[in-house]
């Protein structure tokens, strides 16, 4: 936030940014390309450097394309089963997930919030359905905070920690927003 702070107090010029963890440093790249501004992330020591360009034609970043099947598309899972019955709920989770990579039905971005985070961490059965959608071009995040509160920050298997950031840049930047949970 205090880079976007930062950004928007200049016409053009570059907002050099130090932090602590990879995570962060992960998360000012995705804020500047989805701001249409040039960054680049070097590992200094033990802290990474991020460099934000904002303004300079020749720099500039274009926003990502979207994946032409359903590239206007932002999902949000907040559960790991579909439904009030469990067993079946996640027995219907799995096949929504299979069902889109075989159709290529994708989505731009998954986010995972509240108990969906267990999907992309201690749900091995879906992992590798998730990891073969990622690898067709799909964004998937997991709520850092959700992360923390199950205790599982360090079992992140698919796709990159995020924060609320991703919620709300999703539904400004998307044609659809779909909640699931």
């Amino acid at each position: 936030m205090m880079a976007e702070e930062a950004l928007s107090k200049i016409a053009e010029g570059i907002v050099e940014v130090l932090v602590d963890n990879e995570t962060s440093a992960a998360n000012l790249a995705w804020f500047a390309k989805n701001s249409a501004f040039f960054s680049e992330t070097l590992r200094d020591g033990k802290d990474w450097r991020v460099k934000i360009v904002k303004g300079y034609a020749c720099a500039s970043a274009p926003l990502a394309e979207k994946p032409a099947a359903g590239g206007a598309l932002f999902i949000v899972i907040g559960t790991d089963a579909l439904g009030k019955d469990e067993d079946l709920g996640r027995i219907l989770m799995k096949a929504y997930f299979e069902t889109m990579k075989t159709y290529k039905q994708i989505p731009h971005t998954i986010f995972f919030l509240n108990a969906g985070v267990k999907l992309t961490t201690t749900n091995a059965e879906i992992h590798p359905i998730l990891k073969e959608i990622e690898a067709m071009g799909v964004e998937i995040y997991s709520c850092g905070t959700c992360l923390k509160h199950y205790g599982l920050e360090s079992e992140l298997k698919v796709g990159h920690r995020g924060t609320t950031n991703h919620i709300v840049e999703g539904m400004k930047d998307f044609d659809k927003t779909v909640w699931i949970g």
